[in-house]
């Protein structure tokens, strides 16, 4: 089981989602873009941009930022100790500088019972895995920026006990990320008032990095390496009133025959595009793509909704998220939930929280 859960069963064929390492890597880290179904590469850029663009940090309106996210994962299972959590910081030394960013993603996987070929319990584990980020973003020109970054990750799932006659070891590897931001401002000649507008476009490229093996003479599984790009458009309706639409499309950057397939890194990386058993419709189906709508009245005041859509044939995940946002001065609360048009899945009724400080 991921960390999406079991994936779910489709009368029209088989499944044939994309298994990797360390997934948790792509669980949407904050109630911002969680209560906008998960998009973020071309948002704002905010403190949750090293997770899904570092390119956009250099471009930030404040000074700085610092948040903590908490998002207790797949409790429609009925499992209480699968935790998520995000703490993110960023500073933007100045225009000609850039910004650096850092963040700790720690996944509890919760208490996992090891037992014997009789059944016999012989043990047990409070596995969990973790990431830690450092990122820099630099501006190009005044509407392009881009970044890059650096993520250790490390999944002990077992406490390197035995396991089926193996000594396991904890999965260890270095990633990095890659990411491209552009806005622009505009004037719509509507009637009764023109309408200013903020264009934006993003690109990331993220979890490229070595083959994980929890063995020392086991398969190595690829990281969910993955390639998103969407745009945003912000409409200012009058002084105290706005609307934010935004649009992510997602590519994992890994063989459609999974993450333990036997092939190079990069080679891997670019046979995803034209591995598909079934040609180019099948890896049309590997993109999955999310819309998000968000209303903000004089940024005290945000409501948010969005709608995921990934192809049954490769996870399954459909669902519709709402948010809310309250910000007072420099700080700020959001909430996200989620319901899934799949029955019985998983991720029903995920919620998320993150609290967050601004300099300005």
């Amino acid at each position: 089981m991921g960390v999406w859960g079991q994936a779910q069963s489709t009368p029209s064929g088989q499944i044939r989602a994309i298994t990797t390492a360390v997934p948790f890597l792509l669980i949407c880290p904050d109630a911002r873009s969680g209560g906008m179904a998960e998009t973020g590469v071309a948002l704002a850029p905010t403190v949750y941009s090293l997770h899904w663009n570092v390119g956009a940090l250099a471009l930030a309106r404040e000074r700085g930022g610092v948040s903590f996210s908490y998002t207790p994962w797949l409790r429609a299972l009925g499992i209480g100790d699968i935790n998520h959590l995000y703490v993110p910081f960023y500073w933007n030394i100045s225009e000609k500088a850039g910004a650096v960013a850092a963040s700790l993603t720690f996944f509890s996987l919760g208490k996992i019972e090891f037992t014997d070929n009789a059944g016999i319990k012989t043990g047990e584990y409070d596995a969990n895995e973790f990431a830690i980020t450092t990122g820099y973003s630099h501006i190009i020109t005044s509407n392009l920026s881009i970044g890059v970054a650096l993520k250790y990750v490390q999944s002990n799932l077992t406490g390197a006990t035995s396991v089926g006659g193996l000594t396991t070891q904890p999965g260890r590897s270095v990633a990095g990320d890659f990411g491209l931001f552009y806005q622009k401002d505009f004037t719509l000649k509507t009637k009764p008032k023109p309408l200013p507008v903020t264009a934006r476009a993003g690109l990331q490229v993220s979890n490229i990095g070595a083959k994980m093996a929890y063995t020392a003479s086991g398969l190595r599984d690829f990281l969910p390496g993955n390639l998103r790009v969407g745009y945003s458009f912000s409409l200012k309706l009058d002084d105290f009133n706005s609307l934010t639409f935004a649009n992510d499309f997602n590519k994992l950057l890994v063989p459609s025959a999974g993450g333990a397939t036997q092939v190079p890194l990069l080679e891997g990386i670019f046979k995803s595009f034209g591995d598909a058993p079934k040609g180019w419709r099948e890896e049309l189906s590997e993109i999955y793509w999310s819309l998000g709508l968000e209303y903000d009245y004089n940024r005290l005041f945000k409501v948010r909704g969005g709608f995921f859509y990934e192809d049954p044939l490769k996870g399954n995940r459909r669902f519709f998220t709402i948010g809310a946002g309250l910000n007072f001065r420099q700080l700020g609360l959001d909430v996200a939930y989620l319901t899934s048009f799949i029955q019985n899945h998983p991720l029903q009724n995920t919620l998320r929280f993150s609290l967050f400080f601004l300099w300005r």
